[in-house]
């Protein structure tokens, strides 16, 4: 909250609390404003050395939690972090104090063959999906302010298909997947309401960002309109968190809700409010200090998430799912180590994630999953608990893993694409005939197949970043083990089970191996839908939308053309069928590319 802002009051009880209820919840109304008071906004702990005075005692579970007649349906609530590094957290060595994220994964499931994707566009995509990025066109970089794009319409989402089942829909946070029409926005995909931003990053305080010089705008939304009335220039983690107090505050815990929360946090700007910066004034590097405050903000952040879970009804029937949308990027104060890379690369410290399940629900909890899942697992695996259905002409790359992380059972999963690009071609010394003839391995992608990972193309920044790189007052790379990648390099294979940290290339050690990944590669991009990467469109600047991003794509744009013969438009018809049949079923293609005009 701002200095000198007003405390917000606490949500009232909601509706179906009966009387027999109420002095339970006037106890914990009374500790709730008290808390209020204090800090601005609900808060229940900041430390493990409070424990005495009774924050942490709300998270042992202590509170009392009103009695609900439940539904058989769980309660859904996914937390997605941005930017977290992965070994920015507790359990991880971190030196980071993250007690929330420690305990919730101690008494849950640690996820610790958890990937996701390098870059945020592509994992939000591939959890709201269930698909590769190969199957929805959005193989290339990410979703740009300025583009006429968005995640595919034909697309059915996971929250359409939770709503087909009853559950109400909430998003709160960022978005990342597109807005320039209407039809693109969270509501208008499966979300019941949506507060948040609908770009990849922005002011944690004033929610403005810009894009390039006289591209700027404002980014907060209530549903579908800007949120002027909603903004106090509170800072975005805990404004977020108060949304979603006020959500479960107002929902009948006795009917199922699914809860998308996409923190703005760990992402640059590295912004924090000023205590969070107390026990992180040893650390020198500026940019590693303000990201140990954002991050102990966010963990804050989820114990008050889990609280209000406790203090509504909601806890003992629902299953929380915490996730890293990608790596930590080391320049903005993330680590990822003993993981080489980092965000934006397909080296494991750019996808493989923080990741765990918290949840009353689980058969065997405070255990470790060493089972390969992956973040389009997600889809396939919350609809089964919904107890929903999946049409059968739906071709999903995720696979149901619930009894693999509850039960211990083995992961149906034996294999990831992590990406194929085709517009990514950077590795000027990748030929088909470093491929075998089977693969360009100019074209830079990434498969796993059990044990094995081949890599092709240019995989991105390639060193290894221990925590001494944080030492220094700017960034440091003399403490770093640095690759130089080999004249002609365009080939690598590790066995990622015995090399974790991609330090002996085998590639040429097993050609075999490495030949038979190359055709599964090849087998998998038989299947990928043209790249969906439209240039800039000038409508899309705020300053023609009130100053407010948001969409601009209206069909008056299309311009009208003078009327011509019946020749000429016969002669038309058939060029653009012909067109067609080249390019496939999307306008507008060259060489597998789609340039998009709305």
């Amino acid at each position: 909250m701002a200095p000198g802002a007003p405390a917000e009051p606490a949500p009232p009880p909601p509706a179906w609390v009966g009387p027999g209820k109420m002095l339970a919840m006037g106890a914990l109304a009374a500790v709730w404003v008290l808390s209020l008071l204090t800090y601005g906004y609900l808060s229940w702990g900041q430390g493990l050395e409070e424990e005495e005075g009774g924050p942490l005692r709300a998270q042992s579970g202590e509170i009392p939690e009103p009695s609900t007649t439940a539904t058989s349906q769980p309660h859904l609530i996914f937390i997605l972090a941005d930017d977290q590094g992965f070994r920015d957290v507790g359990y991880h060595g971190s030196e980071i104090k993250t007690p929330t994220l420690d305990k919730l994964a101690a008494e849950g499931v640690k996820l610790e063959n958890y990937y996701v994707q390098p870059i945020c566009t592509p994992s939000r995509s591939q959890f709201i999906t269930g698909k590769y990025q190969i199957h929805t066109g959005l193989q290339h970089s990410i979703i740009r302010p300025t583009q006429p794009n968005c995640l595919p319409l034909d697309n059915a989402t996971l929250p359409q298909k939770l709503k087909e089942v009853g559950y109400s829909t909430h998003m709160v946070g960022k978005w990342h997947l597109g807005f320039y029409r209407k039809e693109c926005m969270p509501t208008k995909r499966g979300f019941d309401t949506f507060f948040g931003s609908l770009l990849g990053s922005g002011d944690y305080y004033t929610h403005y960002k810009c894009d390039s010089p006289g591209m700027c705008g404002y980014d907060l939304y209530e549903n579908d309109n800007a949120a002027w009335d909603y903004d106090n220039g509170i800072y975005s983690t805990q404004m977020y968190t108060q949304r979603v107090q006020q959500i479960l505050a107002s929902h009948d815990p006795r009917k199922p809700i699914f809860l998308y929360i996409a923190y703005q946090a760990v992402h640059s700007p590295l912004q924090a409010p000023g205590r969070y910066f107390e026990h992180y004034r040893s650390i020198i590097n500026i940019n590693r200090r303000r990201y140990a405050a954002m991050l102990s903000c966010l963990d804050e952040a989820i114990n008050n998430v889990t609280l209000a879970l406790k203090t509504y009804g909601f806890y003992n029937n629902s299953i929380i799912i915490y996730s890293s949308d990608n790596g930590g990027q080391p320049t903005a104060g993330g680590s990822n180590w003993p993981l080489r890379g980092s965000k934006g690369t397909y080296w494991e410290g750019g996808i493989r994630a923080v990741g765990f399940v918290h949840s009353p629900l689980l058969k065997n909890k405070g255990t470790v999953c060493k089972e390969l899942v992956h973040i389009t697992d997600w889809y396939p695996t919350l609809i089964s608990l919904a107890e929903g259905q999946i049409d059968e002409d739906i071709q999903l790359d995720g696979y149901d893993v619930w009894e693999t992380i509850s039960e211990g059972l083995r992961s149906p999963r034996v294999d990831i694409l992590h990406n194929i690009d085709p517009i990514y071609t950077k590795a000027k010394n990748g030929s088909w005939a470093a491929g075998y003839g089977i693969w360009n391995t100019a074209i830079q992608s990434a498969i796993r197949v059990q044990h094995w990972k081949l890599l092709t193309g240019n995989p991105g920044y390639s060193d290894w970043v221990p925590p001494q790189s944080f030492s220094n007052l700017g960034p440091n790379r003399w403490h770093n083990e640095r690759i130089t990648l080999s004249t002609g390099k365009s080939v690598w294979l590790f066995n990622i089970t015995a090399d974790p940290y991609e330090r002996v290339d085998l590639s040429h050690r097993y050609p075999g191996i490495v030949k038979q990944l190359l055709r599964r590669l090849s087998q998998f991009n038989k299947t990928a839908v043209p790249v969906r990467y439209p240039p800039k469109d000038p409508r899309s600047n705020p300053r023609l939308n009130g100053g407010v991003w948001g969409p601009w794509y209206k069909e008056e744009y299309k311009k009208k053309k003078p009327s011509k013969s019946k020749a000429e438009k016969k002669q038309k018809k058939s060029k653009t069928k012909k067109k067609q049949q080249k390019a496939g079923s999307f306008p507008n293609c060259r060489a597998g590319v789609c340039h998009y005009r709305g």
